[in-house]
């Protein structure tokens, strides 16, 4: 099987290329053809030190007819790259969040859709058989109940690269989180948002570090969620998202990276603890690789993304005024 990573601009990249390659029976190709002015070699040296395919440009990489692709190039590449790979019969396994303005993300889905290739988007809480049971306890509601509230917080530091830091708290962190939620309600829609952010810890002035966001689902279900960017150590929401499902009559935790280990560092006289369990990153490329070979789907597709953008762009909407934003809910006509 051939698997692409179209572009090194994402700060997982690298670590992607890495993975696939250490898959049995992947062929990797790496294709960088934009470069950056700061490092224009950034994929083609990942290719050298990996021993894979350097593919020059979009052309040739789309005539080698690769039977996957995960894009991680910059946001406003991404509707370009996803079509082109769709033109070319290849399922997608594509970054947040998939385009700047939901017009271009809808194009993404629709070229998908007519091309008959599936559209997935990159949220490893979303995988592995932890989540997995999470979601099945949920469903049955035997134990728990109805579904009415989530309390949740994904704190990782703050991402390397200028593209990841403009995007910004919501951004970066938000997205997990919403796929997660978005999986466990089975695709019911948003109907009103509100957000509180501030950029204490922003690289740039106006974006956001910290941010709060609070939702009203269709079905009533209420999310509050911290998406804030935080020290490396700050607690378990570090290593993924941390997410308390609460029903009628009990709740269910889910933490992406469990404590382990804990004990107090007097060298930085702060408390320091350790996780264990599998890469997050290669359990869901694994899961990916596994769905495209066996033509199936796995993780958030297209059409859970563009509920999630829409998510985040009522917050940062909502942030700016200080009011909540109402969301329009498709009506469903009953046949």
């Amino acid at each position: 099987m051939k698997v692409a990573v179209l572009s090194f601009a994402h700060e997982r990249a690298a670590t992607y290329a890495q993975l696939l390659h250490d898959m049995p029976d992947v062929e990797l190709l790496v294709a960088d053809p934009d470069g950056a002015a700061e490092d224009p070699a950034r994929g083609s040296a990942t290719a050298r030190r990996l021993g894979a395919r350097y593919v020059g440009s979009w052309d040739e990489l789309f005539a080698l007819r690769p039977d996957a692709v995960v894009v991680t190039s910059e946001v406003d590449r991404r509707r370009e790259l996803v079509e082109r790979a769709a033109g070319a019969g290849a399922q997608v396994l594509c970054e947040h969040p998939p385009a700047v303005d939901e017009a271009d993300a809808r194009a993404m889905v629709r070229a998908c859709e007519d091309a008959g290739v599936r559209l997935s988007f990159a949220s490893p809480a979303c995988f592995g058989p932890a989540f997995a049971a999470v979601r099945k306890e949920i469903t049955e509601g035997e134990v728990l109940g109805g579904l009415t509230a989530v309390h949740g917080a994904y704190n990782r530091p703050r991402p390397a690269g200028a593209e990841a830091a403009r995007s910004g708290a919501l951004g970066t962190n938000a997205p997990p989180v919403f796929d997660m939620v978005d999986a466990v309600l089975g695709g019911i829609p948003a109907e009103q948002v509100y957000a509180q952010s501030n950029s204490v810890l922003g690289a740039e002035p106006g974006v956001e570090s910290a941010a709060l966001v609070t939702v009203r689902y269709a079905d009533g279900t209420v999310v509050s969620v911290d998406c804030s960017w935080g020290p490396a150590d700050s607690g378990p929401a570090v290593g993924g998202p941390a997410l308390t499902f609460i029903g009628e009559r009990a709740s269910v935790e889910f933490t992406a990276a469990p404590r382990l280990l804990g004990g107090f560092d007097a060298a930085t006289s702060r408390e320091r603890w350790g996780t264990r369990g599998d890469d997050p990153y290669a359990v869901m490329l694994g899961e990916f690789v596994a769905a495209v070979r066996q033509g199936s789907g796995a993780g958030p597709d297209g059409a859970a993304a563009l509920r999630t953008l829409r998510i985040i762009q009522a917050a940062r909407a909502s942030a700016r005024t200080g009011q909540p934003v109402e969301l329009a809910v498709p009506v469903t006509v009953q046949p």
